[in-house]
């Protein structure tokens, strides 16, 4: 651009052809290594000077050369993420949150299902140097792509499920304390005959729940009888369906019963609902995830929500440390969880004597 050309001028001429950083540098007026750092999103660079890189990056739709990129660094700037169940609206809301995450960090996503041979594209991309790091949300300690990325040095972490002994770093909420919260929650607003639908033990999260729920209510001397706990193999809102309705069967039926999570949840009141009960008035039901249906108004569902974002937030940020070469021992992170009270419990809140170590989200009744 010719000095006192209007950069209207320029953008004009160079949108038949690709503008580099060295062009993004000079209309910035700062160096092409500070347009670098800016667009790795690297610390160091001052507010006012990012903010005008990152303007004119938009006006001239700077994109990079990524196979160029790939020859100078060995990276290739996409990212791996193995997703299961996605049947179950926390996972595509998972990505939904994890694609937001990298975009932002200026890195692509591959997706792969693993209940739908992804495993096996996986395991070849790792080996071929695809992607730079992967991120796995539904790991179990039986997952063949830990041990597929620990033989290719590739990066990995894992975000909502944990996997003990797993050489890497770690992303979960506390779902041991969100359970026991269930449990305390469901005795102080006086449920005498309370009852569980949980699912196989493979599940970091779906094991963890339970084993909160279950200690709790020991505290609390009221034990979880054998035949007030009900076993799905998959979560879906027709095992829901069908469990509630086998301890409604019960000569005591329940009058509260907890889901390990929203989709058996959903299930569980409209299997009430087919036998003419009424939610809440005959049974309370309470979920977990606080997934969007949740919040509808035909289930207004009292559940437990997790911080997707904050989790989803350090997740991306461990991997994109390790990328860089960061070789500091794995991180195990565990974030808090928040009860939401809703319908499905007449909206009654904790009693003032049980709150304490409680948590609770902004839109608890």
């Amino acid at each position: 651009m010719k000095r006192g050309e209007p950069r209207a001028v320029f953008l004009a001429e160079t949108r038949t052809g690709a503008i580099t950083s060295r062009e993004v540098a000079r209309l910035a007026g700062v160096s092409q290594a500070t347009v670098s750092r800016v667009l790795h999103d690297h610390p160091g660079v001052r507010p006012e000077v990012r903010a005008r890189v990152q303007r004119v990056l938009a006006e001239t739709r700077y994109q990079p050369n990524a196979m160029a990129r790939a020859m100078k660094t060995s990276l290739t700037g996409s990212v791996g993420v193995v997703v299961a169940r996605l049947s179950n609206p926390l996972y595509p809301a998972m990505l939904q949150v994890i694609g937001a995450a990298l975009a932002r960090a200026g890195l692509r996503m591959v997706v792969w299902d693993s209940e739908h041979g992804g495993e096996g594209p996986a395991q070849v991309a790792l080996r071929q140097g695809i992607v730079d790091g992967v991120l796995l949300t539904t790991a179990t300690v039986e997952s063949p792509l830990l041990r597929e990325a620990a033989d290719a040095r590739v990066p990995v972490v894992l975000v909502n499920r944990t996997v003990s002994g797993a050489a890497c770093d770690q992303v979960s909420s506390d779902n041991v304390a969100g359970g026991a919260t269930v449990a305390r929650y469901l005795v102080a607003c006086g449920r005498r005959r309370i009852a569980m639908i949980g699912g196989t033990g493979a599940a970091s999260t779906i094991r963890d729940r339970e084993r909160g729920f279950r200690q709790a209510l020991d505290d609390e001397g009221r034990p979880l009888g054998f035949a007030n706990c009900e076993q799905v193999d998959t979560f879906s809102h027709e095992t829901g369906r069908a469990a509630a309705q086998r301890l409604l069967e019960l000569a005591r039926p329940p009058d509260a019963v907890f889901c390990t999570n929203d989709v058996i949840a959903l299930g569980a009141i409209d299997g009430a609902r087919a036998r003419g009960l009424r939610v809440p008035e005959d049974l309370w039901v309470v979920g977990y995830d606080d997934i969007e249906m949740a919040s509808w108004g035909a289930y207004d569902l009292t559940t437990v929500r997790q911080p997707l974002d904050e989790m989803v937030g350090l997740a991306v940020g461990h991997l994109r440390a390790r990328i860089r070469g960061d070789a500091s021992p794995p991180a195990r992170d565990c974030l808090p969880n928040g009860l939401v009270i809703r319908g499905s419990t007449a909206r009654t809140p904790m009693p003032e004597g049980a709150r304490e170590g409680v948590p609770f989200t902004k839109d608890q009744a």
